[in-house]
């Protein structure tokens, strides 16, 4: 169990997590520096670990002002069988509403490897440098349609968006070796019961495109905060080797920031 819950594992972290002007317009301020959110995540019905997501404080990456957007997944002390302990940084430009690029860290059943992913600064093209642990790097260069980034920055994206029901919302997404078209709909409003209390969310279709392990049975559901922060409250997917829910079970609030003044130091 604890090696076929590898792939599904690292696959919602992943997860969890259009036109960089027309988004950015549109923008609702959701989120900001110092907002974390911890998820407590379940493998066919098992607590299997724990996801953490942090909006870090403002920094310089690639001379550019991001706030950097770092998830953390942990699996359970209790399967040491397969032990996981992953970090992917997404490097989240606020001005354009797009990720400049991330770094992935894997450490995986004490192998680890890196990928970074730097996308150009007209967004046409990513430069990809991937290394495992004792084996020198290798590189690529991807071209990319307009407006992509990386799932976990097209989720803080999509928070961004004032959702409506009925609405259908398109992202760009890049792997790091493959690129395709993450569809959400906004489906209805509900009530729905959280370790954190009951909240009024908008109940989402996720649709994506992984291959393999991390191919979907059906479309992803995601709970959104019906409130302007869209918070991701619950996560339900069902992969190939099984099926995941991520609750949130400890939320902090962010430092909002006026879109006009994102990209000023502080």
């Amino acid at each position: 169990m604890q090696k076929r819950f590898k792939g599904a594992f690292v696959g919602l972290l992943s997860g969890m997590m259009l036109s960089g002007a027309a988004l950015a317009q549109e923008a609702n301020k959701a989120f900001g520096p110092g907002e974390q959110s911890l998820y407590r995540v379940q493998y066919l019905g098992v607590t299997a670990g724990t996801a953490q997501i942090t909006v870090g404080a403002p920094m310089k990456q690639w001379g550019q002002q991001v706030w950097p957007i770092v998830s953390l997944a942990k699996s359970d002390p209790s399967l040491n069988v397969w032990p996981i302990k992953d970090k992917f940084v997404s490097y989240w430009h606020s001005d354009t509403q797009r990720s400049l690029g991330s770094d992935f860290f894997a450490d995986e059943n004490n192998k680890r490897r890196r990928q970074r992913i730097k996308v150009e600064g007209d967004g046409s093209s990513a430069h990809v440098v991937r290394q495992k642990e004792g084996a020198a790097p290798s590189e690529a260069t991807h071209q990319l349609p307009p407006g992509t980034m990386d799932l976990a920055a097209a989720t803080f994206a999509l928070r961004n968006r004032g959702l409506v029901e009925g609405q259908e919302y398109s992202y760009p997404v890049f792997t790091g070796s493959r690129s395709f078209i993450m569809r959400a709909k906004v489906e209805g409003k509900q009530k729905l019961k959280t370790p954190l209390g009951e909240k009024e969310v908008f109940r989402l279709k996720l649709q994506t495109d992984f291959s393999e392990k991390l191919k979907t049975q059906r479309d992803i559901t995601a709970y959104f905060t019906t409130d302007p922060s869209h918070v991701p409250v619950r996560v339900e997917a069902d992969f190939v080797l099984g099926s995941i829910v991520a609750d949130l079970i400890e939320y902090k609030q962010g430092r909002l920031v006026a879109l006009s003044q994102a990209g000023v130091d502080n």
